[in-house]
């Protein structure tokens, strides 16, 4: 029995170029500043939800501040992201390009989104129910313990 046959898809290009940061100042200016916004807000909406904006941002920061490396924490996301919309890898690894260029990484990400429809400031619940998107609820806590 012969497997069936593999039908490759056509990867993509990104929507701008990594050096394109000037070409979205605001975008530009939060990432210089505050790349742990930008970053967190990216994870969440790669996750789908399941990462919260101030979680990821916040282990971004700790990482940038006490180790230098949350290059090594946001090259996942590019990958996950690269993935998700068939990008096409640049002539670097994500690694390496986030290792060499985080914050025109980060900023190429964020635009990325932004063009595929995503208004980054709503995080995931927000586009999810802007573009009647269902996302799954949490489940419900449960107390345990005995009751009087």
């Amino acid at each position: 029995m012969n497997p069936p046959p593999f039908h490759h898809q056509q990867e993509a290009s990104w929507s701008t170029g990594l050096c394109d940061c000037f070409s979205d100042m605001r975008t530009c200016c939060l990432t210089w500043w505050c790349p742990c916004i930008t970053f967190g807000r990216i994870a969440e909406i790669v996750d789908k939800g399941t990462t919260p904006c101030a979680a990821s941002g916040s282990i971004y920061c700790l990482l940038a501040s006490f180790t230098g490396c949350a290059c090594l924490y946001s090259c996942i996301y590019r990958s996950k992201m690269r993935k998700e919309y068939m990008l096409k890898e640049n002539t670097c690894n994500d690694c390496l390009v986030h290792c060499c260029c985080e914050t025109c990484a980060l900023c190429q990400e964020y635009r990325e989104l932004k063009n595929r429809g995503f208004d980054m400031p709503l995080g995931w619940e927000g586009n999810a129910q802007t573009h009647g998107v269902e996302i799954m609820a949490p489940p419900p806590m449960q107390m345990f313990g005995g009751t009087r």
